[in-house]
């Protein structure tokens, strides 16, 4: 027994004895969590991507039971029983994983196994749907800003000129009319200009001039926007940076990089409100392996290491509008036009990279994620600090 009151495991891999460190080896090397769960549901043993997924070591994962890190009333539960009793394998599909302590809900699929050499333990490995469908959803937000392509072109001439024409009369009335007409004359220009603004960021979609893109220190990119935010639109929040220090570049457009980093930590400021007292906003960069991206159109697969991660502590995104997040007039802003994050799609699309919206109370992340530059044999690229 130990001093926890969990019984010991007889085996003396659970108990520190003889391990299979190549077998570990390759458990760890796994991108999925990973659990073996014994028959009393305690957790026996947990690879280095399970304690990274329910945020615990594996030293206090082996100290609880399933139940413990999993609601209940979860589906898991009773798939794991089920795999008990029928002594054969069992998956099931986009289960809901609720997760109160971190404040997260996840959709996973569940494949679990007995173990061969013992009657009662399970193994049981997750994958998060959310890789998967944030890469489908970016398919389609690409196709929702290309389609926006041609519609800025179409409204940049068919509505700005007229638009001239009744803001050029306007004005002219508003010189000789009424003393009381002139607050509807100047509500007309006003009302005009503003059509002109949201037309000529529309006229963005349809610029398809090739951006000069090289290799680009994305922590200079960060640190540009950080210090434009502080001094306007963000000089009352506090900004929290963690950075990889060994990043490499990035391969794209510093300039347009800097417009998307700037559009979301502008929502993200927004979001926080200007009476917020303990407003933060989180800049975070990391290199992540394994994920790999289709270019349409060609058999060719484009590695994303590169993350960008912009969190705010806002009140975060209603559920209903996360599908629709990044198409373009979707916006929970009074006078928003809803192009800002169908923009950032677009740019962030072009650059062969994916966007996507990490949603939770408190704790609303948006998380970009980019090509390495590298250079023409091959080598990883080189940019100035």
């Amino acid at each position: 027994m130990s001093d926890d009151g969990f019984p010991q495991d007889p085996r003396p891999e659970a108990s520190g004895g003889r391990r299979d460190p190549a077998g570990e080896a390759v458990l760890n090397a796994l991108p999925l969590p990973v659990l073996t769960i014994g028959g009393d549901e305690r957790i026996l043993h947990c690879n280095h991507a399970a304690e990274a997924f329910f945020d615990y070591s594996a030293r206090l994962m082996q100290r609880r039971r399933l139940r413990d890190i999993i609601p209940f009333a979860s589906p898991i539960i009773a798939l794991v029983a089920e795999v008990r009793r029928r002594r054969a394998s069992v998956s099931e599909y986009r289960v809901e994983l609720t997760q109160p302590r971190l404040g997260l809900e996840r959709s996973v699929d569940v494949f679990a196994t007995p173990l061969a050499d013992d009657d009662d333990a399970v193994v049981m490995m997750l994958q998060e749907r959310t890789i998967a469908d944030k890469m489908n959803r970016q398919l389609t937000h690409r196709g929702a800003a290309r389609s926006m392509v041609a519609l800025g072109a179409m409204l940049a001439h068919e509505i700005k000129n007229p638009l001239a024409g009744i803001r050029g009369a306007a004005q002219l009335l508003e010189s000789t009319g009424a003393e009381e007409d002139r607050m509807l004359t100047r509500l007309i220009c006003d009302e005009s200009d503003r059509i002109v603004r949201i037309v000529e960021r529309m006229e963005l979609f349809g610029d398809e001039r090739p951006a000069d893109r090289g290799a680009v220190n994305v922590h200079g990119v960060l640190d540009q926007v950080k210090r434009s935010a502080q001094s306007g639109f963000a000089r009352h929040i506090r900004f929290v940076e963690t950075y990889d220090p060994s990043l490499p570049p990035v391969l794209g457009s510093r300039d347009q990089l800097i417009q998307v980093i700037l559009n979301l930590v502008k929502n993200a400021a927004e979001a926080i409100g200007p009476d917020a007292v303990e407003g933060e906003i989180t800049l975070s960069t990391a290199f992540r392996t394994g994920l790999r991206l289709q270019v349409p159109g060609s058999r060719e697969r484009v590695s994303l290491p590169i993350e960008v991660a912009i969190r705010d502590n806002g009140p975060g995104i209603s559920a209903d509008l996360l599908p629709d997040l990044f198409d373009p007039f979707v916006t929970t802003k009074a006078q928003g036009s809803g192009l800002g994050l169908a923009l950032v799609a677009k740019i962030v699309g072009d650059h062969g990279g994916i966007v996507e919206c990490d949603p939770a109370p408190r704790r609303t992340t948006f998380r970009i994620l980019l090509p390495m530059s590298s250079a023409r044999d091959g080598r990883e690229s080189v940019v100035d600090p």
